[in-house]
């Protein structure tokens, strides 16, 4: 998409191409990080159940500030937090972008430790935020030194961490979260979208929230809950950080249905995360046949696998999507991703990638530098 030199949009926004991962109709999509798993008839009763008890409001506004579901988050994140500590909005993208309308914008600036989630540079540059590129380790990890460092130089108005980080699926020990709250001047950001999926789940920033007053810790239903098409993202953190997000959310932001399905997906979240031991189970089953193939894999503790090398990567995404199978072309030169999906859909990625790998299609897989572990 090219923006016509007679639209006077923003001279720092008309070079850039829109956010976008690939909507291809495919027999096998792996490329987005969703949950393969739809929910059941007697979760799709009670979330039809509930829209339908408020389908006969829907002439007034919701719930301004989604207290009951607000409420029902906190219940289910644990560690003592009240609903006074969360906040809720339309995706993790958006808690992302009203916290840089509240902390960031022109003037100020933030960090973030790549390659990491995409969004956190875009939704800086559509808030005027200074974006900073930090970097990762060779094996993806984020040494404490390397990231108090950065912050020291840069002295950023926000932090942002990624554990377990998209599209590496490194998780952060949570001695490198600390270092950086301790060492950074304003905000901290952990996303957290893909917590559910990691290997310690108890090892979450939540727990630091008491002795670090701006920590923000972020998470989704669009994972693990399997509720990507509901658009629900949430934060916890300090009452105080809340109060600052009201200054920019926009009146009345999360429809009276969203917050309905939510809550009725929070309800259930038992049976909803039931999938995750299956998918952790596959995933880490799909990173050894990976190594096993001879590529290198990145350590994951999310949905996904981040794969490489290859010497050219478009095509060897091009023989799967050939093949009938979409993966991600993300991450850093030479590597591909892969969400987990069901069994069927993983064994015809790895019938796919095997055909491509035994036709080297013409010298396009390049060598492995080896697994990451």
């Amino acid at each position: 998409m090219t923006i016509p030199g007679w639209l006077p949009v923003r001279p720092d926004l008309a070079a850039h191409a829109p956010y976008g991962a690939p909507q291809l109709d495919v027999p096998v999509r792996l490329n987005t990080n969703e949950n393969p798993y739809p929910p059941s008839p007697r979760l799709v009763r009670a979330i039809t159940d509930a829209v339908n008890g408020v389908a006969a409001t829907l002439n007034r506004y919701p719930d301004r500030e989604a207290f009951a579901l607000r409420a029902d988050l906190a219940g289910y994140l644990g560690h003592g937090l009240g609903p006074e500590q969360v906040w809720a909005a339309n995706g993790s993208n958006e808690i992302i972008q009203q916290l840089l309308q509240a902390f960031g914008g022109p003037g100020r600036t933030a960090i973030g430790f790549e390659p990491s989630y995409s969004m956190h540079p875009i939704i800086a540059r559509a808030t005027g935020t200074g974006w900073i590129s930090g970097s990762r380790d060779t094996d993806f990890g984020l040494d404490p030194g390397r990231a108090v460092t950065a912050i020291r130089e840069h002295q950023p108005d926000v932090v942002f961490l990624t554990s377990p980080n998209n599209p590496t699926g490194t998780a952060l020990p949570p001695g490198v979260i600390e270092a950086v709250c301790q060492a950074a001047p304003g905000m901290v950001v952990v996303d957290e979208a893909y917590a559910e999926f990691a290997r310690d789940p108890a090892a979450t920033a939540l727990r630091l929230l008491p002795r670090y007053r701006r920590l923000v810790v972020a998470r989704t239903m669009s994972k693990a809950f399997a509720l990507a098409g509901a658009r629900l993202g949430y934060l916890a953190a300090d009452p105080a950080v809340i109060s600052a997000l009201l200054l920019v959310r926009l009146p009345y932001h999360l429809s009276a249905v969203t917050q309905a399905v939510a809550r009725a997906a929070v309800a259930h979240a038992e049976e909803l995360l039931a999938t995750v031991a299956a998918i952790r189970c596959e995933r880490d089953s799909l990173v050894a046949w990976l190594r096993g193939q001879g590529l290198a894999v990145a350590d994951s503790d999310a949905n996904f696998a981040l794969f490489g090398e290859f010497a050219d990567r478009h095509a060897v995404w091009q023989a799967l999507l050939t093949a009938g199978v979409l993966v991600r072309e993300t991450g850093p030169p030479g590597w591909l991703r892969v969400s987990i999906g069901t069994p069927e859909e993983v064994a015809a990625f790895r019938s796919a990638l095997a055909r491509v790998l035994a036709a080297d299609l013409a010298g396009a897989a390049g060598p492995a530098t080896g697994s990451l572990r």
